[in-house]
C-alpha cells in the first residue's frame, strides 16, 4: 500500500505541519462521505463503495453516513450542515466548488471536526487532503494527443473542451494539458465545459466544428469521458470522418468501449483504490487523534502544510486496457465486450 500511495509531482516534503487533530475518541467513528455528482459513474460506482469498504476494513463499528450532492453547491452545503448538526467525528468531502465549501469547512473545524478534501481540494482548514496529481493528468492527456497527432499536429487547430471551472481540479487539467500543447498545436477553440456535461460538450463541439470547419479540427482535448462521449456525438453528427484523436478521463465503461473501438483515442486511469484507501486511514486516523501518515504536504488558497498523498495517473489506450483496468478489476471483460465491441476486443485480446 506504501508503494501504491506514493506520492508525486506536486506534493512537498511533510515535517512543519502543525497537529490538526481535534479530539480524541476510542470506539465507533461517524464518518460522513459527501461526493459531488452522479454525472461521472465514478462517484457512486467506485468511491462510494470503496471508501465505505476500507473504512470497514479498519473499523468494522464505524458507520459512513453518506449523501450526494448531484452538483448542487447549496445542496452540498446543507448537506455539510446536517452533518455537523449530526455529530460525526469526521467528514470525507469531495467538494461540488471549492470555495464555496470554505464556509461549511470553517463550520466543521469550529465544531471540532476534522475534514477530509477528497479527490478536489475544498478552502478553508481541511485537515488532510488525497487525490491524484492533477497536472500530471493535463500532461498525460496532452502527451498522448501530441503522440496521437504526430506530423499532423501543425497541419491544423485542436479545440479544448475543459473542465467545469467550478471544480479546482479543472485548472490543474488544463495547466497541465496546456504546458505540453503550447507552441505545439494550435489552439482553435478552448470552452470550459460547465459541469462536466456530456451535452454541454455536445454544443461546444458543434460550435467549434461551425467556426473553424471539420477539414480544420486535428484534435479534441477533452477532460474527461463524459465530455468526449458528448464531443464525438457532435463530430459524428458534423460529418467529421475520420474521427479526430479524442482524449478522456476516468476510464468510465463507455469510454473504454469507445477506446477499444477507435472512436476515443484515450482515457486516463485513476486508479481509485489507492485513493479512497487513503481517504480512509486519514478519516479513521483524525477521528482517533493520531497524526495522518501522508507522503507529502500541499498548499490550497486558504490553508499551507495540508498533509496530502497523490497517486499517479495512467494514460489508458487500447493497447494496455488488458494490463490495467481489466487486470486491477475496474471493469470486467463481460461488461467491456458486449455484442456491439465483440470484434474490438478480440483485437485487444480481450476474452
Amino acid at each position: 500500500m506504501a508503494a501504491a500511495l506514493a506520492a508525486c509531482g506536486t506534493a512537498k516534503e511533510a515535517g512543519d505541519k502543525k497537529d490538526t487533530v481535534k479530539k480524541k475518541k476510542s470506539g465507533p467513528l461517524s464518518i460522513a462521505l459527501l461526493l459531488p455528482e452522479d454525472q461521472t459513474a465514478r462517484y457512486e460506482k467506485f468511491d462510494r463503495r470503496l471508501i465505505t469498504k476500507h473504512v470497514k476494513e479498519l473499523c468494522a463499528d464505524c458507520t459512513v453516513h453518506y449523501a450526494n450532492a448531484k452538483s448542487d453547491v447549496a445542496g452540498q452545503q446543507q448537506q455539510m450542515d446536517s452533518m455537523i448538526t449530526k455529530g460525526v467525528d469526521v467528514i470525507i468531502l469531495d467538494a461540488v466548488d471549492s470555495k464555496s465549501a470554505a464556509g461549511s469547512v470553517k463550520k466543521a473545524d469550529k465544531a471540532g471536526i476534522p475534514v477530509v478534501a477528497y479527490d478536489r481540494l475544498a478552502e478553508g482548514p481541511v485537515s488532510a487532503y488525497t487525490s491524484f496529481d492533477n497536472e500530471e493528468v493535463g500532461k498525460v492527456q496532452g502527451r498522448a494527443l501530441l503522440k496521437a497527432l504526430g506530423a499532423k499536429a501543425g497541419d491544423g487547430e485542436i479545440v479544448m473542451l475543459n473542465g467545469w471551472e467550478a471544480d479546482p481540479n479543472s485548472a490543474s487539467y488544463k495547466k497541465g494539458a496546456l504546458s505540453v500543447l503550447e507552441g505545439k498545436v494550435k489552439i482553435g477553440k478552448s470552452y470550459d465545459v460547465d459541469r462536466w456535461l456530456a451535452e454541454k460538450a455536445n454544443e461546444n463541439m458543434a460550435g467549434a466544428i461551425s467556426s473553424l470547419g471539420k477539414d480544420k479540427i486535428i484534435g479534441v482535448y477533452a477532460a474527461n469521458d463524459n465530455m468526449a462521449g458528448g464531443a464525438i456525438t457532435a463530430l459524428k453528427s458534423g460529418g467529421v470522418d475520420p474521427l479526430p484523436p479524442v482524449t478522456g478521463q476516468d476510464a468510465e465503461l463507455a469510454g473504454v468501449q469507445r477506446v477499444l473501438s477507435g472512436d476515443q483515442y484515450m482515457s486516463v486511469y485513476k486508479p481509485y483504490e489507492p485513493e479512497a484507501a487513503a481517504a480512509a486511514e486519514m478519516a479513521i486516523a483524525l477521528g482517533r487523534g493520531a497524526k495522518v501518515d501522508a507522503a507529502g504536504t500541499v498548499d490550497s488558497p486558504t490553508t499551507k502544510g495540508i498533509p496530502a498523498t497523490l497517486i499517479t495517473p495512467i494514460a489508458l489506450t487500447k493497447e494496455n486496457v488488458k494490463d490495467t483496468i481489466v487486470k486491477d478489476g475496474l471493469w470486467p471483460v463481460d461488461k467491456i465486450c458486449t455484442a456491439k465491441y465483440a470484434a474490438a476486443c478480440r483485437a485487444a485480446g480481450l476474452k
